[in-house]
């Protein structure tokens, strides 16, 4: 059996639909079609049933993906380890949100490279979920840092940590709020105290607003700014109420630029995933690096 035709069926199997697959394996879709009619013709069976979006294999299918993935996966691995050059750089290229990447991941990563010599080079790039899985789907990079679980077979999740979210505000609105208050009568005593948010659809209030108080937010945003770090910056200047991951507002907090307005029992939480491409996870670079994030995020809290 030769092995392009399995190596292109289980990039499918994995992908989902013969045009994702073809992305990744840098040919056309007509191509990857043909080897796939190619490879059913030569074992008698079908392996994928054909569907308006994408494919689903068959019970044929998935036992073969079964028992070839592995394999193949165990070749790459032998071939990226015979092949490459000592003196050759290899680049790590990760995504993921521009506040935790910039804050946590990028440090975790450069103290890594430095700690092995500077074995890998990186690229970073900034992105939504949606906009780093798909490029980590489509091969634009090697990780992908995210707050959803990726479907599907094609990318493989490893939890990275947790994230705490705290209702700050700066002093005068604290003050005027007031924790008395605040305990008494829950959500409407920060009915008249601006919000500062990344987005119009206000994401960490109302989730906020949902987990801890149980209502939704009563007021629309009065900044928008598409970056937690402008956020921070624009709530301590006193432009209102925000809520923002602990680890990003940690040192203000410790400064009195900004106050807790309260302390629930049970803080909301974000999690946050380590994700890459299934199999790829037996490149070296890609997995010294996957192993390091993991290893740091259990100092993060």
């Amino acid at each position: 059996m030769d092995l392009a035709l399995l190596r292109t069926f289980v990039t499918v199997h994995r992908a989902g639909s013969f045009t994702r697959a073809a992305a990744l394996l840098g040919l056309s879709q007509p191509a990857v079609t043909s080897q796939i009619r190619t490879l059913e013709r030569q074992l008698g069976r079908p392996l994928f049933l054909r569907q308006a979006r994408g494919v689903t294999p068959t019970t044929v299918g998935d036992e073969l993906a079964h028992k070839a993935a592995p394999h193949l996966d165990a070749l790459v691995e032998v071939a990226e380890a015979g092949l490459a050059d000592d003196s050759a750089l290899r680049t790590l290229h990760l995504a993921g949100p521009p506040e935790f990447t910039s804050e946590r991941a990028l440090p975790a990563l450069t103290e890594l490279t430095a700690e092995d010599g500077h074995a890998f080079a990186l690229r970073i790039s900034f992105g939504n979920a949606e906009e780093t899985l798909e490029g980590l789907a489509a091969g634009h990079h090697d990780l992908a840092i995210g707050t959803a679980r990726p479907r599907g077979s094609l990318l493989t999740a490893t939890p990275l940590c947790d994230e705490v979210h705290v209702l700050v505000a700066a002093p005068g609105w604290a003050e005027r709020a007031g924790a008395e208050k605040l305990s008494a009568t829950g959500a409407s005593a920060l009915a008249q105290v601006p919000v500062v948010e990344v987005h119009e659809s206000l994401p960490f209030v109302t989730r906020y607003w949902a987990s801890v108080f149980d209502a939704r937010p009563a007021a629309p945003a009065t900044v928008v700014a598409p970056d937690l770090r402008a956020v921070l910056a624009c709530t301590i200047a006193g432009a209102g109420l925000a809520v923002l991951p602990r680890y990003l507002c940690a040192q203000a907090l410790e400064r009195g630029d900004v106050v807790a307005l309260q302390d629930p029992p049970i803080p909301p939480l974000r999690t946050y995933f380590l994700v890459a491409r299934t199999g790829t996870l037996a490149l070296p670079h890609i997995a010294r690096a996957h192993e390091g994030l993991l290893r740091a995020a259990a100092a993060w809290s």
